[in-house]
């Protein structure tokens, strides 16, 4: 997959770009309701002979339109979307520049820009996909926008269970500590990449050694506690428990939350590894132990029950 860099105005002649069916959207999550827009632009571009692509925006939209918003964290950030996308089998992946400039463009300036200047000839978009100065656009102004340059797919709302599957509903299951059901509308288990660094090596005292990590990107993470957990390392998928919390047993003074991971069955020297979380099964909340030895009690016990989860991965 090749992926192209944008900021308005871009220098990219159409002439040189290949006719292309694009899925368009920010997509963070990537979840089943993205990946019918994707697979749908995949599908038609398998079958007219054209090259796939994504169009996607960085940062999130609110970075730039809201004041008081600086940060924002990602299901998905760039590099996790990119390894995603390149599975799903896109050519290329468009990332323009959400800046203050991009948002105050006209939705014809934009669709001209963005849509017939990058030689799209079908776009795939969901339903309440909106684009211009404040979503002006919308999937019901795109064929006025589209100028006869191109033709164009609504893919409906994807529900479960009655309800819209979205990036808002899956950060709620999160923030409640339900990753299960997180995962089962990501349709896949979530995951959070990041290289192992020296800790305070406390766990191996007590008989828990634990894969200290310092995370690569701004991921959204599940709240705080224990978790069952799958560990993609070297090719190899372990099992294991994580703890992602604030260690208030030691009373650390810690602002952020520290993830740390113990691997069962599992020796070698890890320091200076990626390794990828997969988030499986909320276990219980961060608790305040009176000692280390009821710390350890139910550490065993965390351990047993998630052997015995992990028995089915």
């Amino acid at each position: 997959m090749k992926t192209i860099q944008l900021s308005y105005p871009h220098q990219i002649e159409k002439a040189s770009t290949p006719a292309t069916v694009a899925a368009i959207g920010f997509f963070d999550g990537i979840h089943r309701g993205h990946q019918k827009v994707i697979k749908t632009a995949a599908d038609l571009a398998k079958r007219q002979n054209l090259t796939s692509a994504v169009i996607t925006f960085h940062p999130h939209p609110s970075v730039v339109l809201k004041k008081d918003k600086q940060h924002v964290s990602y299901l998905t950030p760039m590099e996790e979307k990119k390894h995603i996308l390149s599975q799903l089998g896109i050519d290329r992946l468009y990332v323009i520049t959400f800046n203050k400039q991009l948002s105050n463009l006209e939705p014809q300036a934009f669709v001209d820009q963005f849509l017939i200047g990058l030689h799209i000839k079908h776009l795939v978009a969901g339903f309440d996909f909106s684009y211009g100065h404040k979503g002006q656009g919308s999937m019901e102004t795109i064929s006025e926008h589209a100028r006869g340059e191109f033709s164009f797919t609504k893919v409906e709302k994807v529900r479960d269970k009655q309800e819209k599957i979205s990036s808002t509903l899956i950060r709620q299951h999160l923030l409640s500590g339900d990753v299960e059901e997180a995962n089962h509308l990501l349709g896949r288990p979530l995951t959070i990449k990041g290289e192992v660094v020296e800790g305070d090596k406390r766990g191996r005292t007590i008989g828990f050694p634990t894969a200290n990590l310092s995370l690569s990107e701004n991921y959204f993470l599940p709240k705080p506690g224990v978790y069952a957990v799958t560990v993609g390392y070297q090719g190899r998928l372990l099992k294991g428990m994580a703890n992602l919390g604030y260690k208030p047993t030691f009373n650390e003074e810690v602002n952020q939350p520290a993830l740390e991971v113990h691997l069962f069955d599992f020796q070698e020297d890890l320091y200076g590894s990626e390794l990828t979380v997969e988030w499986r099964m909320f276990i219980r909340e961060e608790f305040k132990f009176d000692g280390v030895d009821s710390l350890v009690s139910q550490l065993t016990r965390d351990e047993q029950k998630i052997r015995t989860y992990l028995q089915e991965i």
